[in-house]
């Protein structure tokens, strides 16, 4: 099912929903340039289980209107506020994508007992400013963006299969929304560079890590390292030890010769992962007492 959430100033967004039994709901959050079909496989599984599912497009992306205005951390943090409260989601767990992560990182920090728990999937913790030559990666960034201009359909799909040999079709034919077709029948990105680019320097001037003295609830992080070790991963390693070391009640995992996209690559640990983050949740509430600081 598809709702349509009124934000701010007329704007609506597309909510990808589920239905679960009793179970504390979810809302799941999409990386940059990217949309809400990414976690259909990962939100069939959590409805599975009993717990509603709702998948954000934010601003520009996806089924979601593409105002004008608004494409910073702090719009899109304002817009995850409203959603929580036009959908009546009272301490959900909130689940972020790379980008998402970092968004959900800053909203409950800002809106103390916005959600009972946080499942950060590679994210909430990117800080690129703290990367040694960033400057000229940001003013670059757009040569670092996944390009489908000039390409069909057809054409893009395959190069994704190729690209993701492990890749469910509905996993490809999420990653495939991401792009519209132009006038000519040829692919352009649905979020195009002048509203990307807004995006990325406000991610980049906003780090989470800023936020993390105001995350008391429990946070699960689910990171993806690469096969080969690089400066990405070397990078990874230490932005997670620096969350981790700022966060009570944090815990890490590691998928390891994983791809950005866990939630395409592996649906099925990934929903369990966030599964075991809702009992850790529950039992914490049950016994009606704050979580034990870790010694």
């Amino acid at each position: 099912m598809e709702l349509s959430v009124p934000v701010d100033d007329g704007v609506k967004l597309n909510v990808r929903y589920r239905p679960g039994e009793d179970g504390r709901p979810f809302l799941l959050l999409h990386g940059l340039g990217s949309n809400a079909r990414m976690w259909d496989e990962v939100a069939d599984r959590l409805a599975a289980a009993g717990h509603p599912a709702y998948a954000a497009d934010m601003r520009g992306h996806g089924g979601s209107d593409t105002p004008e205005h608004g494409y910073d951390n702090a719009t899109a943090v304002a817009d995850i506020v409203t959603l929580c409260r036009e959908l009546g989601l009272k301490e959900p767990l909130i689940a972020g994508h790379s980008w998402g992560g970092n968004l959900a990182v800053r909203a409950l920090a800002q809106n103390p007992g916005l959600c009972a728990g946080l499942g950060l999937v590679d994210g909430g913790w990117v800080d690129f400013a703290s990367i040694p030559g960033f400057a000229g990666y940001a003013e670059h960034a757009h040569l670092r963006r996944p390009d489908a201009t000039g390409t069909t359909r057809d054409g893009m799909r395959l190069m994704l299969r190729g690209l993701h040999p492990t890749w469910s079709d509905a996993a490809i034919e999420a990653s495939l929304a991401d792009m519209v077709e132009g006038p000519d029948g040829l692919l352009v990105q649905r979020l195009p560079l002048q509203r990307f680019l807004p995006v990325f320097h406000s991610m980049c001037e906003d780090p989470p890590a800023r936020w993390y003295p105001g995350v008391t609830v429990p946070v699960l992080f689910l990171n993806a390292l690469p096969p080969q070790e690089s400066w990405w991963s070397t990078n990874v390693r230490r932005w997670v030890a620096k969350a981790e070391a700022a966060i009570p009640h944090a815990e890490s995992r590691w998928y390891l010769d994983a791809d950005h996209n866990l939630h395409a690559e592996d649906p099925e640990r990934l929903a369990g992962d966030l599964l075991d983050l809702a009992r850790t949740v529950e039992d914490s509430k049950s016994l009606d007492e704050p979580l034990p600081e870790r010694s």
